[in-house]
């Protein structure tokens, strides 16, 4: 077994998933990355990398599900210590323009998939007594912004509502469980919705330090939601 702490990140190829891959790989974190197309970051240190061919929106497929990329971490490191459940879609529409199969889809990705993951590494998250989960929600999971980000809210005060849920069954055993909530991230998701430029929304990087110091706080420093905002809202 591994004496580092290893963390499995989804979503790992870009955005907040890559950038939080990086600032952990230089604190000395085993990495094993899901993503759909998995290629070794280039920052990345074999030995100490994992890459996991994983796709939120599968269902729990067995070949590309969770249950299977756990088993292949524990293979590679032999521990589990923390997940970050980043992979996440949104379809920009309102709560009555949509179908069901809209909200079908982000349910799977935000929503359905996290929760697998938790399921799948609950046990050896449990082994050291200081598991992390953290849930990346949005600050959409906290408010309705705007008509356009109603139904993606939807899965997102249910991503903010599993963190609490994990929190719950594994405080306990030392799992320790968070819902990230930002706003404007400077990624393609985020560009995709808005005409901010990079320098007006939070850095992907930055959102990385925050989530590595809340996943090294202590068992009695537990943080249930952590908001990280870039412009001026009424509560966060």
């Amino acid at each position: 077994m591994s004496e580092a702490r290893t963390v499995l990140i989804s979503g790992a190829s870009r955005g907040i998933g890559r950038a939080l891959a990086q600032r952990l790989a230089s604190d000395g974190w085993n990495l094993s990355l899901g993503m759909r197309r998995p290629v070794m970051p280039d920052f990345a240190d074999p030995s100490r990398t994992h890459v996991q061919a994983y796709d939120a929106a599968a269902g729990g497929d067995a070949g590309t599900g969770e249950a299977a990329w756990v088993a292949a971490a524990l293979a590679r490191f032999g521990r589990i210590d923390a997940i970050v459940a980043n992979a996440g879609i949104m379809i920009p529409k309102n709560v009555i323009e949509a179908e069901d199969e809209d909200l079908d889809a982000m349910f799977a990705v935000n929503v359905k998939a996290p929760r697998r993951l938790a399921k799948a590494a609950f046990e050896p998250l449990s082994v050291s007594g200081r598991g992390r989960v953290v849930i990346l929600a949005s600050l959409s999971g906290k408010r309705v912004k705007s008509a356009g980000s109603g139904l993606y809210a939807m899965t997102k005060f249910a991503a903010v509502a599993l963190a609490h849920g994990i929190r719950q069954a594994g405080f306990d055993r030392g799992i320790r469980a968070t819902a990230v909530c930002p706003g404007f991230v400077g990624t393609d998701m985020a560009r995709s919705i808005t005409d901010r430029p990079d320098e007006a929304m939070t850095d992907p990087a930055e959102l990385a330090d925050a989530i590595a110091m809340l996943i090294n706080l202590s068992n009695t420093a537990s943080v249930a939601e952590f908001a990280v905002n870039c412009q001026l809202e009424e509560l966060y």
